[in-house]
């Protein structure tokens, strides 16, 4: 059995069948090598853009969560161990740089990413750069920044009025 056949489509993504059929006309052939070109341009132009807009490169996924004396940014990070992160705070932003190594191994077929990355979040100037903390556990890294006492305390309601 040839793995081949099992992939639904060929690299131009149409059905493996009539790649044939598609190589005796001449206009379906450049279609094809223009939309091939371009794949191959966007798979690193994209980088960093939003996933939901059909675009790629928002990796790691975060979560951040505030309260009135810390923020919190949990970043999911399968595959990786501390060596392979590095996170920073500069001037109000909260900075996740690694690499994920590997490669596909010769593969007909993968979805798995390996590469460079580098996520950026603005914390604001309320975080005391002295009380950051990180911790690494199955594949989750968790930064708890504490906020300085003077900007727990700046907080206040505002009312709304009607009209």
């Amino acid at each position: 059995m040839v793995l081949t056949n099992l992939v639904p489509w060929g690299r131009n993504r149409s059905p493996v069948g009539q790649s044939f059929a598609m190589d005796r006309d001449p206009f379906l052939s450049l279609q094809r090598e223009v939309n091939r070109m371009l794949d191959d341009f966007s798979r690193g132009f994209w980088a960093g853009m939003p996933v939901r807009f059909g675009l790629a490169g928002t990796w790691p996924q975060l979560e951040v969560t505030e309260t009135d004396k810390e923020v919190k940014v949990a970043a999911e990070l399968p595959g990786l161990e501390e060596k392979d992160i590095n996170v920073s705070l500069k001037d109000g932003v909260l900075t996740l740089k690694g690499e994920k190594k590997g490669g596909s191994n010769g593969a007909l077929y993968s979805e798995r990413w390996y590469g460079q990355f580098q996520r950026s979040v603005v914390v604001g100037p309320d975080i005391d750069p002295n009380k950051v903390s990180a911790v690494f556990k199955d594949g989750v890294l968790t930064i708890t920044l504490a906020k300085r006492p003077e900007a727990q305390s700046e907080t206040r309601q505002i009312p709304i009025s009607h009209g």
